[in-house]
């Protein structure tokens, strides 16, 4: 009996489902078990990442409530019963934590009147580049103002010197100690200028711009018509 078109169709399609099938085996027999693998490798990585986000918020919240409770016996003039505490956050993964910390430590070494142990801390913080850049700027100027009698002028400008610029929010703070370096280092035209510049910034502090009007008033810089475009070196 002659096969019709219809029935030829027929026997094409098994034909072809049957191969497919004996590919799907084949390909199962041969990759299946690395694709399980695979997978569960993948589910278990997305498990273990869950984990440690949960962790890392975790340990913020016990630091966060660490810190507070440092700061309360700080502020009922404990400053030796948050040492401790403060010892312990200054070690933590979180860079925030860990500047805030060590920045607290030396606030207290400073009402103690330990420049040299606070300017350490202040260091620690702007040498750590795990720490984001304001936390590090702000510890490099306080640093400079714990050590600045002991510093030589040039030192005082060179280190400060990228935060002379007048977009930088710590500006008024840097250029103020680069001004008096530069007026111990001899160079009475550079300070005054700068005073100038402090004193035309609207951004900085009231009371810096005070202090910058009559330093420049007294160097002869007329302080609302200083020029604005005048670098330090």
């Amino acid at each position: 009996m002659a096969i019709t078109p219809q029935n030829n169709q027929a026997l094409l399609r098994e034909v072809d489902d049957e191969l497919r099938r004996d590919q799907l085996v084949g390909f199962w027999r041969q990759w299946g078990l690395w694709l399980m693998i695979a997978v569960v490798g993948a589910l278990a990585a997305f498990g273990g990442w869950l984990f440690w986000q949960h962790r890392q918020q975790a340990a913020a919240g016990v630091e966060g409530e660490q810190l507070s409770s440092a700061y309360q016996d700080i502020a009922q003039d404990q400053p030796a019963k948050a040492q401790g505490t403060l010892a312990n956050l200054a070690k933590s993964d979180s860079g925030g934590y860990r500047a805030v910390a060590l920045q607290t430590e030396a606030d207290i070494l400073l009402q103690k009147k330990d420049l040299k142990g606070a300017a350490a801390k202040f260091a620690a913080i702007a040498n750590d580049t795990s720490i984001a850049q304001p936390f590090r700027d702000l510890a490099l100027v306080r640093q400079t103002a714990a050590e600045f009698d002991q510093l030589k002028p040039q030192v005082v400008i060179e280190r400060l010197r990228p935060l002379t610029a007048k977009e930088n929010p710590f500006f008024g703070s840097a250029a103020e100690m680069v001004a008096m370096a530069q007026l111990r280092a001899g160079r009475r035209d550079l300070a005054g200028q700068l005073f100038g510049q402090i004193a035309n910034d609207k951004d900085v502090p009231d009371s810096i711009r005070q202090r910058a009007v009559q330093m420049a008033g007294a160097m002869g810089v007329d302080a609302v018509a200083s020029n604005k475009g005048v670098k330090t070196r």
